[in-house]
């Protein structure tokens, strides 16, 4: 499967079906892009109307093309989409991008077509990444294979979208707050290659350290668990969720073609997994930063040292009420804290260094909170007053996080008078946020993934030997409540599902009649009662 996927994602060739001459058109973008990123390949724009296009020779089909064909980018009208992935068959071109939509979103037609499709890819042996999709980035080729008018920074984060249109905002956010990628994917539809595939490949490969997920719908649960569990041991997987309340959930429905299912569920299979999920784009990135620069914590238990109490209490609120714990300081930290401090320091958590606080002072209150058995990460917030050294303090935390295995993570806060440390704090690796809210919580997402990995851990790797589910039974409820064309089970019939897998449940009876009700009652003992 990698080497296929290595067609795709490593093309040494790239043909595009659909590359056009007219402006403003995808296929004329994203031909564009592939020439103007550099791409460091054959390029083979096929066109049956023009002889060249973009100062390229162009061919009249994928037949024509006089070399072989790692990856095809099909950029044609719905309808001729199967004939074209035929005609690709034929040629030998090892997978293919289809950047069409049309298909699973449009009704039978639609989904008619998907099963012609991916026939005709199975029997010849490509994979397919689409349709209804932006296409794939992957910078250290120079390999834009994308309508967007963004390339990613080069970097070490592989990311990975069911949603075309957040991916060109992504890739202008990323350029400005300077994010680099090793891969850049928009799946679309996913009618063949879909999440679990993306993990296990970019699990195995060298250049990604993180995988970032956003995420409509999930297509096969049991291969995505699997592939989740293989890797997010040693890779961070970040995902996104969308589809939490039921509009959203119909939204993803109308985008994708595919249901959104049930949150709770996906929210359990993603902690099992050893994924992290958060709810905002910018928590995605802020964790996947953090999570690359800083170790995880051990607890949830965060000091905070701060020039400015406002900034203190705000993380503090944050952290509180969202399942972190402000560390309880010892008898012996308050000692070093007061002894290096003026007097008129906090005494407590949140250490408060007082406004004119020095480089010293805030390297001798950190180290000191850092050391306290009972601290497991350490925010340090800075706010400019006057006497506020941010360059100078910024330099003392980055000494410092070289020397710890606790996470350092940082709120600089402001503009213009902060930016010079920021550079610095992050070519320090310690992470640096503008609000001290957004600190908090990537400790909280990184408290979440060490929990998760807990978790992970301790699932056995199967099912126990004198495990004897009645999956007979359990099949034959299920079997009763879809012939009745329902979508949910009874109370009674969940419990007695749960029941044929081993798990407690109270005892259920259902009465039709209120002499039935009465009996049941006194076998159960509660015939007084009645």
């Amino acid at each position: 499967m990698i080497n296929q996927l290595d067609k795709i994602f490593k093309p040494r060739s790239i043909a595009v079906i659909g590359a056009s001459t007219r402006e403003n058109t995808v296929g004329s973008s994203l031909f564009k892009n592939l020439i103007d990123c550099g791409f460091k390949g054959g390029l083979y724009p096929v066109n049956a109307k023009n002889k060249e296009v973009l100062g390229i020779p162009a061919y009249e089909n994928i037949a024509a093309v006089p070399g072989p064909v790692d990856l095809a980018v099909i950029i044609v009208p719905a309808k001729f989409v199967p004939g074209v992935v035929e005609e690709c068959g034929k040629a030998g071109v090892g997978g293919l991008l289809i950047i069409s939509a049309g298909f699973q979103e449009a009704g039978e037609d639609g989904k008619a077509m998907v099963k012609q499709v991916l026939a005709t890819s199975r029997k010849y042996g490509m994979r397919i990444v689409g349709p209804n999709c932006l296409g794939i980035i992957n910078p250290k080729l120079g390999m834009n294979a994308t309508f967007a008018n963004k390339m990613a920074l080069p970097g070490n984060i592989a990311f990975i979208s069911q949603s075309g249109a957040l991916c060109s905002s992504i890739l202008d956010w990323a350029a400005d707050q300077n994010v680099g990628f090793s891969h850049f994917v928009s799946i679309g539809s996913m009618i063949d290659i879909g999440f679990a595939e993306l993990i296990d490949y970019f699990g195995t490969n060298q250049e990604t350290a993180c995988i970032l997920i956003y995420m409509e719908s999930l297509t096969n649960a049991r291969q995505f668990m699997s592939a989740a569990r293989a890797f997010a041991r040693s890779k961070p997987i970040i995902i996104l969720k969308s589809g939490k309340s039921s509009d959203g959930t119909k939204a993803a429905m109308s985008h994708t073609g595919t249901l959104a299912g049930n949150d709770a569920a996906f929210e359990a299979a993603f902690k099992r997994a050893g994924c992290v999920r958060v709810e905002r784009i910018s928590q995605l990135f802020n964790c996947a930063q953090a999570l690359s620069m800083q170790p995880r914590p051990a607890g949830n238990r965060l000091a905070i040292v701060t020039n400015a109490g406002g900034p203190g209490v705000l993380a503090t609120d944050y952290l509180t009420t969202r399942g972190g714990q402000l560390a309880e300081l010892s008898p012996e930290t308050i000692a070093k804290l007061s002894e290096a401090l003026p007097a008129h320091w906090s005494h407590g958590n949140p250490v408060d260094v007082l406004g004119d606080a020095s480089p010293v002072e805030y390297r001798k209150a950190i180290e000191a909170c850092l050391a306290d058995p009972n601290v497991d990460g350490v925010l340090t917030i800075l706010t400019t007053q006057t006497v506020t050294d941010a360059t100078g303090t910024a330099e003392a935390l980055v000494a410092i996080g070289a020397k710890t295995r606790k996470p350092l993570i940082a709120s600089w806060m402001g503009e213009r008078d902060v930016w010079q440390a920021r550079e610095i704090l992050e070519n320090g690796k310690v992470p640096n946020y503008r609000y001290p809210e957004s600190g908090a919580d990537v400790f909280l997402q990184m408290w979440q993934y060490t929990r998760n990995l807990q978790l992970l851990y301790e699932t056995p790797p199967e099912a126990p030997h004198r495990f004897a589910p009645k999956r007979d039974a359990a099949w034959h409820i299920i079997r009763n409540a879809l012939a009745e064309g329902r979508h949910y089970l009874l109370e009674n019939e969940a419990k007695a599902l749960l029941g044929c897998y081993g798990l407690p449940v109270g005892n259920v009876q259902v009465a039709t009649s209120a002499k039935e009700a009465g009996k049941f009652a006194e076998e159960a003992g509660l015939s007084g009662l009645c």
